[in-house]
């Protein structure tokens, strides 16, 4: 399937309605043609892995060709370039949180960018570097220790940031860390509570909610039973 006839078919899908539905949950409706994930992904499947294919419909500017773009792209031809553009380029949470679990936490530049875009200031970036640590923590299998204890400083770090996107990802990525072992889990929770001592809304809000998930039955139960099966 060709660049044209993908545009062809994502505007065939366009669905005006789920655009007003996506706005209520903060996605940017700018170039938004309302298509539902469930709907881009066996699409996706269909056109199979091309990375040309996925820079041109990226450049595209529409919402979802970006999407189908993160979900056909070959994370071992994606450069540090090409991933600092598209951060850039970054204007919903979606998008975001899609390209980083979807396409770049599978790059072997993804820890690198991790700690580039903690430091950047745009929202979406250094949401995007949580959104990293998030889905580096359960597809990267050969994160070190190190690495998690690295990003488990970042989280502290800018837990005080109050901007929403921001702190969300943070707890998303506190969480996620925590929910891959036993260890880990008495990492993150260690981490969450330093986090509640911070003076800050955001931090206490990052810390409660991940306390609160992090030690509850289902998670607990979850980390003893991967634990037998080792």
């Amino acid at each position: 399937m060709d660049y044209d006839k993908i545009i062809s078919t994502l505007h065939s899908l366009a669905n005006p309605t789920n655009v007003h539905g996506m706005a209520r949950y903060g996605i940017n409706t700018h170039n938004n043609l309302g298509i539902s994930i469930y709907q881009l992904r066996p699409l996706a499947k269909h056109i199979g892995t091309n990375h040309p294919l996925a820079l041109k419909l990226w450049d595209s500017k529409i919402h979802d060709a970006r999407l189908l773009a993160c979900f056909i792209d070959d994370p071992t031809q994606i450069t540090s370039e090409q991933m600092d553009t598209w951060a850039a380029d970054f204007d919903s949470w979606d998008i975001c949180d899609q390209a980083c679990t979807s396409l770049f936490d599978r790059s072997p530049l993804a820890t690198k960018k991790v700690f580039q875009w903690a430091e950047q200031e745009q929202e979406f970036i250094r949401r995007a570097a949580f959104s990293l640590i998030a889905g580096l923590a359960v597809h990267d299998k050969t994160i070190t220790e190190k690495d998690f204890d690295a990003f488990l400083t970042l989280c502290i770090t800018h837990a005080t940031d109050e901007r929403n996107y921001v702190k969300k990802a943070v707890n998303w990525a506190l969480r996620n860390i925590g929910k891959q072992s036993i260890p880990l889990n008495k990492k993150a929770l260690k981490t969450a509570e330093q986090i509640k001592k911070i003076h800050s809304k955001s931090a206490r809000w990052i810390a409660s909610d991940a306390i609160r998930e992090l030690t509850s039955q289902k998670i607990q139960e979850k980390l003893k039973s991967k634990k037998k099966k080792k």
